[in-house]
């Protein structure tokens, strides 16, 4: 999986309306670390553009589309996991409802890119904050299934407010910029917005890598991992903080891009198994290639930037659904 996600970011930075090969890409790669350890770079035209066109888009987009990617597909095997259901994707508990809210009222207020980023993450964050504010005030039911419902309630709620927002936003103006965001894609990120996102990244997924043995019991009932001597409520929390943080941050600067999170892990799970000491860094590297793969094949297809959120739907619902049609016949 690592080979193929080496080979698939050498792939991308190769490939596009301005053809690089591998071997100027390897010569303005050695050209910028010696420039950085202090010694001479070329300064000829072909250089040049190269250098631009590796450095200057990219690099940073392929750097936005890994942490994007296994952002999103290391949430989505979280979330899998202690809601023990495969249908499961980091969307269930209404956070990418709410970094879509938090977004559009950005562009809506006119806000520069990083109050839109910010509002995204902020909104992300409460939206999954206010779920469990509300499965807490609802005692005697289960905690999964409050949790559940919760996420769709509050995540009707976001959305029906995001549609509010489009309906009185410019046409002219802000309309195009909301609908842009909210199909989600890595063309406009920058190497200061992905290093601005990942001290949060890294925050909740680290958390998860080194809980990982613990957080593939809760797949179990509540009541035998108790008795295994996990405290399930606990744990579960701090997965969902974990979990929507790492989601949150990565939708503020990329928007909302479906399915990742939902069919990767199942991949992942098919190639590593269930144990979810393997399934976390596998669904991780998986998702950071697929999307790779996606956005080289966003900005290749055709001659207009594709959004990744209908690519990833138009790639991943068929395959979802094969996923469904191989499990029936696996259970008869």
């Amino acid at each position: 999986m690592l080979a193929a996600l080496v080979v698939l970011a050498a792939w991308s930075l190769t490939v596009g309306a301005y053809p690089v090969t591998l071997a100027q890409a390897i010569q303005a790669l050695s050209d910028r670390l010696a420039v950085l350890l202090g010694g001479a770079s070329h300064t000829t035209a072909v250089t040049s553009t190269v250098d631009t066109v590796l450095f200057g888009i990219r690099l940073p987009r392929l750097a936005a589309a890994v942490t994007v990617g296994g952002c999103l597909a290391a949430a989505g095997a979280c979330y899998q996991t202690i809601f023990r259901n495969p249908l499961v994707s980091p969307d269930i508990l209404g956070v990418s409802a709410g970094a879509g809210f938090g977004a559009v009222l950005g562009i809506f207020l006119s806000l520069p890119v990083v109050g839109i980023q910010f509002l995204a993450l902020v909104g992300g964050v409460a939206a999954v904050g206010l779920v469990v504010l509300l499965a807490a005030a609802i005692p005697g039911r289960e905690s999964v299934l409050t949790l559940i419902l919760g996420g769709v309630v509050v995540g009707a709620l976001a959305g029906a407010c995001t549609s509010l927002l489009k309906v009185l936003a410019d046409p002219y103006d802000q309309l195009p910029a909301i609908t842009f965001w909210l199909l989600g894609s890595v063309a406009a990120i920058n190497g200061a917005d992905v290093v601005s996102v990942l001290p949060f990244a890294v925050l909740g997924l680290v958390p998860l890598i080194a809980l990982r043995w613990r957080i593939g019991l809760l797949s179990l009932d509540d009541d035998e991992g108790q008795a295994l001597g996990v405290p399930v409520r606990r744990l579960r929390l701090l997965v969902i903080a974990c979990a929507t943080l790492v989601t949150s941050s990565v939708v503020a600067i990329a928007g909302v891009i479906g399915w990742v999170g939902l069919v990767i892990p199942h991949i992942a799970r098919m190639i590593v198994g269930p144990s979810f000491a393997r399934l976390l860094p596998a669904s991780a590297v998986l998702g950071a290639a697929y999307l790779i793969l996606v956005d080289t094949l966003a900005r290749t297809l055709s001659g207009n930037e594709i959004p990744l959120g209908i690519l990833t739907a138009v790639v991943g619902a068929p395959f979802f659904l094969w996923l469904l049609a191989r499990g029936r016949r696996g259970w008869a």
